[in-house]
C-alpha cells in the first residue's frame, strides 16, 4: 500500500488508540469493501491518533483475519516513515488470539477473557478466583507473547488487591474496565468511581505495571477519568468515537478526543467549564455540570470494545 502521510502532532502522557471494530462491523453488511478499515485507520493516523486497536473475534462479526495482516503491514509502513504509533491487538488468549500475536507481532496484545458469543466485553480477569492450572495457561501465553516481542495488557476490573496478581503473572500493563466510570459519570456516584479508579490505578503502579483502559469512554467523560487517573497510559475508544466520526469526520473526531485527554492533563483550557461555571480543576471531585459537554450525541454503554466493546475498546477495545 502506498500513502502519502502528513505528520501527527500528539506527544500527549496518554496515548489514544482508535479501535476499529465499529468500522469493519458496517462494512461486513455488505459486500462492497465500504466503509474501508485501511482508510479509517491511515485517517485517524494522520489526525494524530497514537495507535489503532483490533479485536478480531472468532466469529469474524466485525475485525477479519485479512485486516489483521493489512492494518500491522500499514503499522509497520507509519513507523518506517518515522512516525510513531502502536498496533493492539484484542482477544481472548484461548481463542483465535495467540496465532495472530505470533505472525504480526503486535506491539501490544491486551487479553480478554470474553467468551467466543460475548456481545461485548463486561468483566476482567478474575485473577483472585483463577485456578492453578488456568493461571499456568495465562502465564504461558504472556510469556508467548513476549517471546515474539509484544508488550501484554490484561483487561481488569478496576479491584486495587488484583492489581499485583497481574504482575506476578508477567503481565506488563493492565487495561482497566471503564464501564462502572461511564455509567457513573454526571451522577452522585462518580466521586465514589472516581476512587475506585484512581485506587485501582495508584495500586497497579506500585506493583510495577503501566495503565491502560477502556470500555464507554467517550467526549463527555474522559477529561474527567484522567483527572482521576492521570498515570494512565493509552485509552482504547472505539464506538463512540467511531459513532462521532459519523457526525464530525475522522480527523476532528480524532483532534477532539486528544483535546480532551490534553484537558484531563491540565495541558488545554476545558471550553466546557466555563459555561457551567464549575471549577474543573484536577481535585478528583464530582465534574458534573448536569450539561451535556459533547454535540447532544448519547454515547451509551454498548460499546464494542473489540471485544464487543468498540473499546470502541470503546475497545470495539
Amino acid at each position: 500500500m502506498t500513502a502519502s502521510f502528513a505528520e501527527p502532532s500528539t506527544g500527549l502522557p496518554t496515548a489514544l488508540s482508535v479501535n476499529l471494530n465499529k468500522v469493519a462491523f458496517v462494512r461486513n453488511t455488505r459486500h462492497l469493501g465500504i466503509p474501508s478499515v485501511m482508510k479509517a485507520a491511515l485517517l485517524c493516523l494522520q489526525a494524530g491518533a497514537a495507535g489503532i486497536t483490533l479485536h478480531p473475534r472468532p466469529d469474524e462479526r466485525h475485525i477479519r483475519a485479512d485486516d489483521v495482516r493489512e492494518l500491522s503491514a500499514l503499522l509497520t509502513l507509519w513507523k518506517t516513515q518515522g512516525h510513531a504509533a502502536e498496533l493492539n491487538i484484542e482477544g481472548n488468549p484461548f481463542q483465535n488470539l495467540m496465532p495472530f500475536v505470533a505472525q504480526c507481532k503486535p506491539d501490544q496484545a491486551t487479553f480478554v477473557p470474553d467468551s467466543e458469543d460475548q456481545f461485548t466485553s463486561d468483566h476482567g480477569w478474575a485473577l483472585d478466583t483463577m485456578g492453578a492450572t488456568d493461571k499456568a495457561k495465562l502465564k504461558a501465553a504472556i510469556d508467548a507473547a513476549h517471546a515474539a516481542g509484544t508488550r501484554v495488557s490484561l483487561f481488569m476490573d478496576p479491584i486495587a488487591s488484583l492489581m499485583p496478581l497481574a504482575k506476578a503473572l508477567g503481565a506488563d500493563r493492565v487495561e482497566l474496565y471503564t464501564e462502572s466510570f461511564a455509567r457513573a459519570h454526571g451522577t452522585p456516584e462518580q466521586p465514589r468511581l472516581m476512587k475506585q479508579f484512581a485506587d485501582a490505578c495508584r495500586a497497579a503502579v506500585a506493583a510495577g505495571l503501566e495503565v491502560n483502559a477502556g470500555h464507554d469512554l467517550n467526549l463527555q467523560n474522559l477529561s474527567d477519568f484522567l483527572i482521576a487517573c492521570p498515570a494512565v497510559r493509552e485509552v482504547s475508544i472505539g464506538h463512540a468515537l467511531i459513532g462521532d466520526a459519523l457526525e464530525m469526520g475522522y480527523i476532528q473526531t480524532v483532534q477532539a478526543y486528544n483535546h480532551r485527554i490534553a484537558v484531563g492533563h491540565g495541558l488545554a483550557q476545558d471550553p466546557t467549564a466555563a459555561a457551567c461555571g464549575h471549577d474543573h480543576s484536577h481535585d478528583g471531585h464530582d465534574h458534573a455540570c448536569g450539561h451535556d459537554h459533547g454535540h447532544g450525541h448519547e454515547h451509551g454503554h454498548g460499546h464494542e470494545h473489540g471485544h464487543g466493546h468498540e473499546h470502541g475498546h470503546g475497545h470495539t477495545h
